[in-house]
């Protein structure tokens, strides 16, 4: 079921919003050669603490997956697209780095993902991390009133394979509320024109993934979270939670 949210409900989420998005730039300038992914989950935990929040992340336990997520952030180095868990790897010279965080505040979620280079990255990283931040803000100027569903997908879709990239078969975005994952799904790939009509309340997580080879396969580690792309190559994953507002999109977890 389809949710709107009030002004009242949308004023909780740009709380929320806020949050995610100071941690995120917190955890991203910490992100250096040498840190281990604990480190910046570490870090993500205090500030959760500090603002009063509470993770969207740790201990949510779907259907699909062994144990209950571990952490409060996603970290995901290289060849891992999504879901990665912290552990004691310390960041080396060149990895990318996606990082997805979500928190809520009196029960109201916000979603956000973001990719770093560590240190010096190549020029081939860089263009797949600025390509994917592309895909996302073509989404979301794509998320106007009385538009369609597939107007976002569509959007996403034509950043990503006009630059010849792989897109992870099946993952999407999501609605956003009181639960972390609300209906709509919503596919990265899409025909314009085509499905629910973008009413203002709505709340989306877009979050475009790429994958360097142009491979859209994938295959879910042993941890049972961890989805990685099957031949190696690097990935990345840019999110974030916008409102549909009658003026337009409103970016709910930005600075």
């Amino acid at each position: 079921m389809v949710v709107l949210k009030s002004a009242s409900e949308l004023a909780t989420m740009r709380e929320a919003g806020r949050i995610v998005a100071q941690t995120l730039k917190a955890v991203s300038e910490a992100a250096a050669p040498g840190v281990t992914l604990q480190e910046l989950d570490d870090l993500a935990r205090e500030m959760l603490a500090e603002k009063g929040a509470k993770s969207s992340f740790l201990h949510y336990h779907p259907s699909f997956a062994p144990i209950p997520y571990p952490a409060v952030l996603c970290l995901s180095v290289n060849d891992a697209i999504v879901h990665g868990i912290p552990d004691a790897r310390p960041l080396a010279e060149g990895d990318l780095l996606s990082i997805d965080f979500g928190a809520h505040v009196d029960g109201y979620h916000g979603d956000s993902a973001v990719t770093v280079g560590i240190g010096a990255v190549d020029d081939a990283a860089q263009r797949l991390s600025d390509t994917c931040r592309a895909a996302l803000d073509a989404g979301i100027a794509a998320a106007q009133p009385g538009a369609r569903l597939g107007d976002i997908s569509y959007a996403v879709q034509t950043v990503c394979r006009s630059a010849g990239y792989g897109m992870p078969t099946g993952y999407g975005g999501h609605g956003v509320g009181t639960a972390m994952h609300e209906d709509p799904h919503l596919p990265n790939e899409g025909k314009p024109g085509r499905g629910l009509t973008l009413r203002p309340g709505l709340v989306l997580a877009i979050e475009p993934m790429v994958v360097e080879s142009g491979s859209d396969r994938h295959r879910l580690l042993r941890d049972g979270w961890t989805v990685s792309t099957v031949d190696g190559s690097r990935a990345a994953h840019w999110e974030h939670t916008v409102a549909i507002t009658e003026s337009g999109p409103e970016i709910l977890t930005a600075l």
